[in-house]
């Protein structure tokens, strides 16, 4: 059994190696996901450029609660790792199971704001009445997925913060086998199952997420990390470590409801160029997810090994760490560039739709081709901060960035009118916003006696 007991210390080392092994799982149980989402588009591909279109918008929506769990688990992370920098590996597993309740009020909170809001939001915000019909019964489905969510999430906070992210791919491979076979199955009604068509996509989604939420706890469990941090004992409710992870996740999940929401603006823009525009944007989202699995690896990496060091007391590492993740993270980046710039019409050949769109989507791929060098140094930094328990400067580097980024998306696309090939240059503007602040906030050293 590989008890985490029996492991000699989870302290982590400053090194290209130890980076790797870290970040590499990472990158692959983050991946996996972005194949859900993709395979989920490349079916309502089949269904026409309508359904591809609205599969956006709610993508994008359904996301925005998405991350909520991630800002919790990004500083339910952080504050693991730390305590595996310090040895105090007795705390963890009170740490994670105070996480899971607050996942769980998160999670009811969000039902009900989308039961009572979307409607009236999608009615507002979209011009065409049958996608705000499809996108309003598409959601209160895919809603439901998000208690299996958060929950799945947590794993990512316990196996990355104590370095142990060898163990995610389980449980990400199961919910993407699931989520494949039921898409093709519930989408076209195949296999004896009902014909659902766009609808059909939420279900899968919902059962795949459950899927993946059984076998990660029972991998958990097999693998002797449940024992080693007593993950399933019995921990009384506590308000001082509830307040502990809120203090730490709270401005990262308002950090990241920002940055989603801005990406929420930014799709009812181009809805408003029309159906096609929207259904090439929402292709751009799927290249940002498939090919960004590596740079947010590295993000997460940079999260947990600058927390994990400042444990042990190595506060004068910090900038030496961030520079090799980050470098790391850009070569891997620019790899990405030359395929990506190389044969862009064979990737987007897979959504199913007409050579006019393939032309018109060429463009946008080239821009957010840069996007992606650019998003391969700002994240490491800004992730950095997150590792540093500055939560609250993170917010508002988020918080400045996303203003400059809405009005410069709102001008180019709403007032001017330009094409989305030059909406999209507002990625580039988002990153340069969000790395620079990061760097010159980390040189600094004004974190290095922050305590959490």
């Amino acid at each position: 059994m590989d008890a985490v007991t029996t492991n000699k210390s989870l302290q982590v080392e400053i090194n290209n190696r130890q980076i790797l092994k870290i970040a590499m799982p990472i990158a692959v149980s983050i991946l996996v996901p972005q194949i859900n989402f993709i395979t989920n588009n490349i079916f309502l591909g089949g269904l026409g450029e309508q359904p591809l279109a609205v599969a956006g918008i709610t993508g994008v929506y359904y996301l925005i609660f998405a991350v909520m769990g991630f800002g919790l688990n990004n500083g339910l992370q952080a504050l693991i790792a730390r305590r595996a920098g310090e040895n105090r590996l007795h705390e963890i597993g009170n740490l994670f199971n105070h996480g899971i309740r607050i996942t769980l009020v998160i999670s009811a909170f969000s039902i009900i704001v989308t039961y009572l809001l979307a409607p009236v939001i999608f009615s507002f915000a979209l011009h065409d009445e049958t996608n705000v019909q499809m996108a309003i019964h598409f959601l209160y489905i895919r809603i439901w997925g998000l208690p299996f969510l958060y929950l799945y999430q947590m794993r990512n906070a316990l196996l990355v913060g104590t370095n142990q992210s060898k163990w995610l791919i389980w449980g990400t491979l199961a919910e993407t086998l699931t989520n494949i076979i039921l898409d093709y199955a519930l989408i076209y009604g195949q296999f004896g199952l009902p014909q659902m068509g766009f609808n059909g996509a939420a279900v899968a989604s919902i059962i795949a997420e459950a899927t993946g939420l059984l076998v990660m706890f029972f991998v958990i469990h097999k693998k002797g990390v449940a024992d080693g941090f007593n993950i399933f004992g019995k921990h009384a409710y506590d308000g001082a470590t509830i307040k502990l992870i809120l203090n730490q996740s709270l401005p990262l999940i308002m950090q990241y409801v920002i940055s989603v929401g801005s990406w929420e603006f930014f799709y009812i823009l181009v809805e408003h160029h029309g159906e096609r525009n929207l259904a090439i944007s929402n292709t751009m989202r799927n290249i940002f997810g498939l090919f960004g699995c590596v740079t947010w690896a590295f993000a997460a990496a940079s999260t947990t090994m600058v927390s994990n060091i400042i444990g042990q007391g190595l506060q004068h590492r910090v900038i030496e760490l961030v520079t090799k993740i980050t470098r790391l993270s850009v070569s891997f980046a620019l790899i990405i560039f030359l395929l990506l710039n190389i044969a862009p019409a064979l990737l987007l050949q897979v959504y199913g739709q007409s050579e006019d769109f393939i032309v018109a989507a060429v463009p946008v791929v080239r821009v957010v081709s840069v996007a992606l060098i650019m998003m391969s140094f700002g994240t490491v930094w800004l992730n950095a901060v997150i590792g540093t328990g500055n939560t609250r400067i993170n917010l508002a580097i988020e918080f400045a960035a996303i203003t400059v980024y809405s009005i410069y998306a709102y001008i180019i696309l709403e007032r001017l009118f330009l094409s989305i090939t030059i909406g999209w240059t507002a990625e580039w503007v988002y990153w340069f916003c969000m790395f620079t602040p990061a760097f010159f906030y980390l040189k600094s050293g004004k974190w290095k006696n922050k305590k959490i």
